[in-house]
């Protein structure tokens, strides 16, 4: 009788500890995947006309625009904070 308790034992505490770390590899796997769908769409590319390539940022809302003319305007991307922002 003994021996068998000892052996139940033992395989309930072996499936409480696969199941602990089940659990804790879904929560890490979990919070993974909702940090990457909130990045996936942080930032749009915008061209407002054949000259101009402005970067926005959604989230703070500053963005970035360059000249693609090369005699017309500055040639380096330019931070900027947009207007919408307080």
């Amino acid at each position: 009788m003994n021996k068998n308790l000892l052996s139940v034992s033992i395989i309930f505490l072996g499936f409480c500890l696969l199941l602990g770390a089940w659990f804790i590899s879904q929560s890490f796997t979990s919070e993974q995947v909702d940090k990457t769908k909130k990045e996936q769409f942080r930032y749009e590319l915008i061209s407002p006309n054949d000259s101009n390539i402005i970067i926005f940022d959604k989230q703070s809302g500053e963005y970035w625009r360059k000249y693609i003319e090369p005699n017309e305007g500055p040639t380096d991307w330019e931070k900027q904070s947009s207007q919408i922002t307080k």
